[in-house]
């Protein structure tokens, strides 16, 4: 396997700055925005989104965690130990702007997958996405509203999102797999 680092922890920051303030932007209005991190890694990066959202505005922001384990369409193809964890939502989401924060968006299904978990839920007034990383490849319509950065990827690459939390380290990789 061959690596290549291509955000460092300074550009990451910056990258989650930068949908912090994208966020603010579109939906400055809002009163009733909420941020939901999909399990595991969405997570601390919805946490530090809305440190940022609160940092830098007068907007009031809720953050959850969604576990999509039990609405996966590939769940036969993994360990689903690996990914799941608890949904934590103590708000309701019923007519709120959510924002669903993952690290990495490929073939959109982990996406469709938070949505019919979320809508099983309540009925927001509308959903957006947040990704650190868009990597191509997408097998459903679906894009994310706010991008840290697009890392173009052969089928033949692995994005590899390390946070202090799961890595003890914060960067993103291009793996290459032979």
């Amino acid at each position: 396997m061959e690596e290549k680092i291509v955000l460092d922890a300074m550009a990451m920051d910056r990258a989650m700055t930068r949908i912090a303030h994208e966020i603010i932007e579109r939906n400055s209005e809002a009163r009733e925005l909420c941020l939901i991190g999909i399990h595991r890694k969405g997570v601390p990066l919805a946490n530090q989104i809305a440190e940022s959202i609160r940092k830098f505005s007068d907007i009031e922001v809720s953050v959850g965690e969604l576990d999509i384990t039990d609405h996966r369409d590939d769940l036969h193809t993994f360990d689903a130990t690996e990914v799941s964890g608890e949904t934590n939502i103590n708000f309701d989401i019923h007519d709120k702007i959510v924002v669903l924060v993952d690290d990495v968006i490929f073939t959109g299904r982990t996406v469709r997958a938070a949505m019919d978990a979320l809508i099983a839920m309540g009925r927001p007034s509308c959903i957006q996405l947040a990704v650190l990383i868009d990597r191509g490849h997408r097998e459903l319509p679906i894009r994310g509203d706010y991008v840290g950065k697009n890392i173009p990827t052969s089928r033949s690459e692995r994005i590899s999102v390390r946070l202090t939390e799961f890595d003890s380290k914060k960067e993103v990789a291009i793996i290459k797999l032979y």
